[in-house]
């Protein structure tokens, strides 16, 4: 992957000697590998699994694969407890969901 974006990224700069927009499309898309890219592949560093590990709520699902089972598993209880805090309070709202995930 970070050979893609590399070769990707002075073809970019080649291309921007003709159009300068492109260096601003080099830079973005470095910017991006480098924020998002290689924070996937890279171990995490501590048993927060990173910048994060528990912010969002519901979109503990959409995110990258943990890079070690400890992040996983930290952040599979951290979305159990806001689920199990949601029941709690408010137990009206979750029984009405469980009937409509029965159905």
């Amino acid at each position: 992957m970070g050979t893609i974006v590399m070769s990707g990224t002075v073809v970019l700069v080649i291309l921007g000697f003709g159009n300068h927009v492109y260096w601003l499309f080099a830079v973005a898309v470095l910017f991006l590998y480098l924020q998002y890219g290689r924070s996937s592949s890279a171990p995490s560093g501590g048993p927060g699994g990173g910048a994060g590990a528990g912010a969002g709520g519901g979109a503990s699902s959409a995110g990258p694969m943990p890079s070690d089972y400890r992040a996983y598993r930290d952040r599979r209880d951290m979305q159990a407890k806001w689920e199990r805090r949601y029941r709690r309070e408010r137990p009206m709202e979750s029984r009405r969901q469980e009937r409509e995930k029965s159905k």
